[in-house]
């Protein structure tokens, strides 16, 4: 038989045990690389459900998942200016990608050019046929 009886001390787990807090810009879920900022844009502005989301990142579990949703909506105000700043740089840091490319970037970009007007001149002879 299972003893149910609750007067033994049941270890309770507080909702930021979930999260490394390296910094007030850099909130993680604990044991993995990714940052609350991710799970949180799916959720929010993906609408995606915490299960599409656990299985999206084989490292999270759906606990965590919901443990981080959970996080947002218990300090909604805070969290949600955290993914803002987060957006915000990650817009400042697209932009100045695009304006300084790296020499990749630069290199992927001119083959992609020399390959569409390969395809015009392709398509062209078959048109003049």
């Amino acid at each position: 038989m299972i003893d149910l009886s609750y007067d033994k001390p049941i270890e309770s787990m507080q909702l930021e045990d979930y999260f490394n807090f390296l910094s007030t810009e850099d909130i993680r879920v604990k044991g993995t690389r990714i940052g609350i900022e991710t799970i949180l844009y799916d959720y929010i502005h993906r609408a995606r459900t915490p299960e599409e989301i656990a299985q999206t990142y084989p490292s999270l579990s759906l606990e965590q998942v919901y443990a981080t949703i959970l996080y947002y909506l218990h300090n909604k105000e805070a969290v949600s200016q955290y993914v803002a700043d987060w957006l915000e740089w990650s817009h400042q840091q697209r932009k100045a990608q695009q304006l300084n490319p790296s020499p990749s970037a630069l290199r992927l970009r001119q083959l992609r050019v020399e390959q569409k007007a390969k395809k015009q001149a392709h398509d062209s002879q078959l048109s003049v046929r």
